[in-house]
């Protein structure tokens, strides 16, 4: 978005704001996005002064009336964000109250996909029929659910792979500027790297170069899949497969990602591993920016749960002594 994009009276405030946080290393993609809506909105909104008055921050709202809670408040926060950086030299600038925007939503329980599962969503996949704008899609499927379940990627890293990230000879995959600005080096299994392998003999049948991206689809000239595109397709995967979560709902991309993290914990534990010594390894082969993120939402997963309670169980079983059966 450049300066000339924007039109309102924020408009230099908001060119300001962006171009410090992109200085700072900041990408605020969504930030611009969203700051360019509001532009706008503004262009048509009778404003006598530069700073954003409470009135047009409400009919501004109105206009996500469609969107859900969450997104709504992170829209507000980051407008919210904007006007705290304005009163900086403004000490009038009107700033939103925080306490009324929409209640923060319970986090979404993530699905743990079972391994047969699993192994449905790869037999499904391979069974796609091919499509014109869709070349390599069975393969490009059953690639995905293996490189998202076995090395933990986030979806977007996935599509955003290229062919020379992938090292035959160390087995490995590169894994550029992430989230956090984090590039790391993921080993790959040795199922997971003979089945890319594979897939890379059909795909070096397309037009390629080293750095050509690994998924690709056919609309108007070979293409990079798209983040959301994507995400579409594997939620008809999902459907196609008969996979629901407990509440009935698709399972998102993201689940086979906690999936790869919860599988891999729960066969620590049952190898008598000692996870905590496990979990800087797990956090760095995930893009995690500390172990905490990891150990947080891995802890509260019953089936890490139960596998510690297990061990707890066999480890503790001579101390502890027969079970009494009755309250003393």
């Amino acid at each position: 978005m450049t300066s000339s994009a924007l039109r309102s009276p924020l408009a230099p405030a908001i060119t300001a704001y962006l171009a410090l946080k992109r200085a700072l290393g900041r990408k605020f993609v969504t930030e611009g996005y969203v700051l360019a809506g509001l532009d706008r909105f503004l262009v048509e909104y009778p404003v006598a002064s530069p700073a954003l008055s409470p009135e047009a921050f409400a009919s501004w709202c109105l206009t996500l009336a469609h969107l859900s809670p969450s997104t709504r408040r992170s829209r507000m926060r980051i407008v919210r964000n904007l006007c705290l950086h304005m009163r900086r030299t403004r000490p009038q600038c009107f700033v939103p109250d925080i306490r009324t925007f929409p209640a923060i939503a319970p986090p979404r329980r993530p699905h743990i996909f079972s391994k047969e599962e699993i192994v449905q969503l790869l037999r499904v996949a391979g069974e796609l029929p091919p499509r014109s704008a869709s070349p390599l899609r069975s393969r490009s499927y059953r690639l995905a659910v293996v490189l998202l379940y076995t090395a933990g990627l986030r979806r977007g890293e996935l599509v955003r792979l290229v062919l020379s990230d992938y090292d035959p000879g160390e087995r490995t995959l590169l894994i550029r500027a992430s989230k956090f600005h984090k590039s790391r080096l993921i080993a790959l299994s040795t199922d997971a790297a003979g089945e890319l392998e594979a897939f890379l003999v059909a795909r070096r049948r397309l037009p390629h170069a080293s750095d050509s991206p690994l998924l690709v689809r056919s609309w108007r000239g070979l293409q990079a899949r798209s983040g959301g595109g994507f995400g579409q397709s594997m939620r008809r995967l999902f459907s196609e497969a008969g996979i629901r979560t407990a509440e009935g709902r698709l399972p998102r991309v993201h689940d086979l990602r906690h999936t790869h993290a919860v599988h891999a914990l729960a066969r620590w534990y049952a190898a008598g591993v000692d996870v905590q010594a496990r979990l800087p390894a797990l956090a760095a082969s995930m893009g995690h920016v500390s172990i905490v993120s990891t150990a947080y939402y891995l802890s509260l997963l019953e089936p890490v749960a139960r596998a510690a309670s297990d061990l707890f169980e066999t480890h503790c079983a001579a101390i502890l002594g027969p079970e009494t059966g009755g309250a003393s």
